[in-house]
């Protein structure tokens, strides 16, 4: 894409971004780290321009706020239904003509009203390794109680099944006999930094090869 402006005989390329909207319901250390990674210029093609979010305190919103990207707080408790809520999801991320939206610590299912608005569109983190432990909460705790010696994360572009969907990347993490929730939890935090930025950059090439 190219701009020209007017009175001056220069033609300059605007390079083409995805705009990238970040849903979080907690303190969101996932989404707060993404934020880092986007202020250090990670990401080649893609603006985060938007996050919604519902606790306070929200570290991820603070700081969004501090770089200059708008924020949005929704509680879900204001809305008679999630349909209710996530139509009003729809409405305010349609009107910033949002590409792609990133649930990072959001704690809600995604209905089938807000995936045919964003098909192929909606991406999650998941505490495990695809196919195992999903649909829960306590993915990390349940492979320590399951006695498992190699969990992980995926990232994936969600679908109407719950934590299942096109998975887009995986990191493996090693259990060790000693590990508690308190010890493994922040090999999770250290390696989902890497794999979200890994995320965003193949959505990137997914996405600009169309």
């Amino acid at each position: 894409m190219y701009r020209f402006f007017k009175g001056f005989n220069i033609e300059m390329e605007v390079e083409k971004k995805i705009d990238w909207a970040i849903l979080v319901t907690g303190w969101g250390r996932n989404a707060k780290d993404t934020l880092v990674a986007f202020k250090k210029k990670k990401f080649e093609k893609s603006n985060i321009s938007f996050l919604i979010y519902e606790q306070e305190p929200c570290g991820a919103a603070d700081l969004a706020k501090e770089i200059g990207i708008e924020t949005l707080q929704l509680y879900k408790s204001d809305f008679p239904n999630l349909v209710a809520y996530q139509k009003k999801l729809i409405e305010e991320i349609k009107k910033r003509n949002i590409d792609y939206i990133f649930m990072l610590n959001f704690k809600y299912i995604i209905k089938d009203e807000m995936l045919s608005v964003f098909p192929n569109r909606i991406i999650n983190i998941h505490p495990s390794l695809f196919p195992s432990f999903l649909g829960t909460k306590t993915a990390i705790q349940d492979a320590l109680e399951y006695g498992v010696k190699i969990t992980g994360i995926t990232t994936h572009i969600i679908d109407d099944k719950l934590d299942e969907g096109l998975i887009l990347c995986q990191s493996a993490i090693k259990v060790n006999d000693n590990d508690t929730f308190e010890t493994l939890y922040p090999k999770f935090a250290k390696k989902g930094k890497r794999l979200i930025v890994k995320t965003f950059k193949k959505i990137e090439k997914l996405h600009f090869k169309k």
